[in-house]
């Protein structure tokens, strides 16, 4: 067990046999009375996001989760695949605890949360290099305006990109909103 006031994002407990993990907290105190903690949380098995708010001194049941770095092979319409490159073992996890599956790009490395010998969630990094397969051409030398094209990348994600990107040269998106970064090297 552990105090509520410990909870950071991406700790894991268990309440109410629910898997939980952190997105966010918050500690509110308000004049008198017991401070109380917000804390927004994910549901490791459903993939559903919800506020929860604790006085100051609850406790819930503290989750220890094994993290591993798996290289991405393929998915389905359910299912995502993984390879532990040590051991070549193969894991699946649901595709409705990966946020933002649609990033998810074949040969790259991502971080799987583990219970045991259970895949729990799958950790975007917060940037990924895409290419872009379709977009209206260039204009050179509009590089300093803040003026956006349309364009879809090789993961057929839409986006939207500066005028001086063309077809073929790679991007960095943000995952947590699907938006244009900067221009890979």
């Amino acid at each position: 067990m552990i105090s509520v006031t410990e909870l950071r994002a991406g700790a894991t407990y268990k309440e109410d046999g629910q898997l939980l993990q952190v997105v966010s907290y918050e500690h509110i105190k308000m004049g008198r009375g017991s401070a109380n903690i917000k804390v927004k949380v994910k549901n490791l098995k459903t993939g559903s996001t919800v506020e929860k708010s604790y006085i100051n001194g609850a406790k819930v049941d503290n989750v220890h989760v094994l993290k591993k770095d798996l290289q991405f092979l393929y998915k389905d319409d359910e299912k995502a695949y993984f390879m532990n490159n040590a051991t070549y073992e193969q894991v699946e996890v649901l595709l409705v605890t990966v946020p933002d599956h649609q990033f998810l790009k074949e040969g790259e490395t991502f971080n799987v949360s583990f219970l045991g010998d259970e895949a729990l969630t799958v950790t975007l990094p917060p940037k990924m290099v895409f290419k872009v397969v379709d977009t209206a051409p260039g204009i050179k030398g509009n590089s300093a305006t803040n003026v956006f094209k349309d364009a879809t990348l090789e993961n057929n994600i839409q986006t939207k990109v500066p005028l001086f990107i063309n077809i073929g040269e790679s991007i960095k998106i943000d995952t947590r909103t699907g938006s244009y970064s900067e221009k890979a090297t």
